[in-house]
């Protein structure tokens, strides 16, 4: 018990160290993009309808750092200011996937290969998703709710204050238990399944795939923390394509967002973008497993072993700094 409790301790060290500098980053480039693209900005510019309002839904989406049940509220709003089906729909399925602080953890682990192409299945997900919903969604006309004294209110503080206290106040508080949740399930897997255990059972088959899905679809994990995960099923012998599948349905699906999506865009709707999305990532884990090995994906994902040095020492221990006070209790003046 002590030697597996070692190397799970090792193993999650591990992939903090590895991923520290580039969570940091991008939790300061989130909060430049709290500032640059506020709710505020989405609502009044996504309200195109047809596969207009999609392209320009998911191209928004992509880079906003919003997990699965952060999304919910700003698509409600979105749909309550005009948005239609489809541009909700495409909103919906593209943004829980990435974000700039969990693309960044992509290429810190996974490599730039895997990080562009996930971003790239976010961004045609979220398109086809959108389409689809639209093309089964009758006429409509939604008037759109006028803004609101928050919509024209003036921020009171500096925007280069309000970028650092979304980047690393507000965000770490939002994501950090899923994040530590998401780091310690890694290195248990890591330490309770052997490497490659599943390269002679299942590895790039297309079971795989379909384990993968089945795991994503219901489960809740935020697009930053499904990334350790997914870099221990790989290391356990599932293919780079499979752990596409999860980091694509992952993020992108769960019970309340399911139900949510239910009332939001209605129930054939949502069996239109459940089915889209489910077909999108098995075609998307398809092609990477596909063109992943010419482009070097293999190569690139993370010997985490690699690293420990005094500056990647320092910058994990600012990371679980930033972690830990996101986990802390907000105070009472702040819950008022």
């Amino acid at each position: 018990m002590n030697r597996f409790l070692q190397h799970a301790a090792l193993e999650i060290w591990e992939v903090t160290l590895a991923m520290a500098p580039y969570l940091l980053f991008g939790f300061l480039m989130a909060g430049v993009l709290s500032v640059l693209l506020s709710k505020e900005f989405v609502r009044r510019h996504l309200g195109g309808k047809g596969w207009l309002g999609a392209v320009k839904a998911a191209l928004v989406g992509v880079p906003m750092p919003i997990c699965s049940c952060g999304v919910i509220p700003l698509a409600a709003s979105l749909r309550q200011h005009g948005a239609s089906r489809g541009a909700t729909a495409s909103f919906l399925a593209s943004t829980p996937q990435t974000g700039v602080d969990s693309l960044m953890i992509t290429y810190a682990l996974l490599g730039g290969v895997f990080a562009l192409l996930r971003a790239l299945a976010a961004f045609l997900s979220g398109i086809a998703c959108g389409c689809a919903v639209a093309a089964v969604s009758p006429p409509e006309e939604v008037e759109g709710a006028p803004c609101e004294a928050e919509c024209r209110q003036p921020a009171q503080r500096p925007a280069l204050q309000r970028m650092l206290s979304y980047g690393f106040l507000t965000l770490p508080r939002d994501i950090a238990r899923a994040v530590v949740l998401g780091i310690v399930l890694s290195g248990l897997i890591s330490a309770l399944v052997p490497d490659n255990y599943f390269t002679g059972h299942l590895g790039s088959s297309p079971w795989s795939m379909l384990l993968m899905l089945l795991i994503g679809i219901p489960l809740y994990v935020c697009s930053s923390a499904s990334v350790p995960l997914a870099l221990a099923f790989i290391k356990a012998g599932i293919s780079p394509g499979a752990a596409m599948v999860f980091l694509i349905t992952g993020p992108a699906t769960n019970a309340a967002t399911l139900t949510t999506l239910w009332q939001i865009i209605g129930r054939r709707q949502l069996a239109v973008f459940l089915a889209v999305l489910a077909a999108c990532a098995l075609i998307a884990g398809y092609v990477v497993d596909l063109i992943g090995p010419g482009l070097g994906m293999t190569e690139q994902i993370c010997h985490c072993a690699e690293h420990g040095g005094a500056v990647d020492t320092a910058w994990a221990l600012l990371l679980v700094a930033v972690l830990a006070k996101g986990m802390l209790p907000r105070s009472p003046e702040k819950n008022r």
